[in-house]
């Protein structure tokens, strides 16, 4: 086992590291939502909400992935931390994936049809976002705030990272903002929890995997 996976461990779902600095994360997000349901601006609700599930998705399969190597997950995150929910997914990331799709979905143009650099608008901001996000990731690698123990996935090769950590975060977010009709947005994003709480319940509470 690495070294890093070691120390996730240890504070994986310990009570003794809380921080009230989580409470006004907290209040941010709600405050948030509260302001675009206000506003009726459903596309961006649901936008977040796709992310979100999306993001609990992949800390869920990360956190498989340390189950079946025994070695470690492809991110960790066993710095300091009011909560370490998953091995690589504490409270404060899990409070700003929250958001960040209502946030992503804010910047896309009105017409869908749109082009940037002769790139359709939506996959050109799903693409720039996502490397925007690893690259913030690197930085926080570099403090030790989130760690990686495969060459393949490593800042020195970012392309896995851009590709399966956050490209697919975008698409379905923006797919969902785009979808006409509202009950198919809810549909998609009702279907999207209602597989990661299956997830969590069998690998998590059944089986005790992750």
């Amino acid at each position: 086992m690495s070294e890093n996976a070691e120390q996730a461990l240890a504070i994986l779902r310990t009570g003794g590291h809380f921080s009230w600095n989580v409470v006004p994360i907290l209040a941010l997000v709600i405050y948030v939502y509260a302001v675009e349901v206000e506003r009726r601006n459903w596309n961006l609700v649901y936008a977040g909400l796709a992310l979100w599930g999306v993001d609990w998705f992949n800390e869920i399969w990360n956190s498989l992935v340390f189950h079946f190597t025994q070695y470690a997950p492809l991110w960790a995150a066993p710095s300091e931390t009011t909560f370490l929910i998953l091995i690589g997914l504490n409270i404060e990331i899990c409070l700003m994936f929250a958001i960040l799709g209502v946030v992503a979905a804010k910047l896309l143009s009105s017409d869908r049809r749109a082009k940037i650099l002769g790139i359709p608008n939506r996959w050109f901001l799903a693409v720039v976002l996502s490397v925007a996000a690893v690259v913030v990731e690197i930085f926080l690698n570099a403090a030790g705030a989130l760690t990686w123990d495969y060459a393949w996935w490593s800042a020195r090769s970012p392309i896995p990272i851009v590709i399966a950590g956050y490209l697919h975060f975008f698409v379905v977010a923006f797919w969902v903002h785009d979808m006409k009709r509202m009950r198919s947005k809810q549909i998609t994003v009702g279907s999207i929890y209602a597989f990661d709480i299956a997830c969590l319940l069998l690998f998590g509470v059944v089986l005790g995997w992750i």
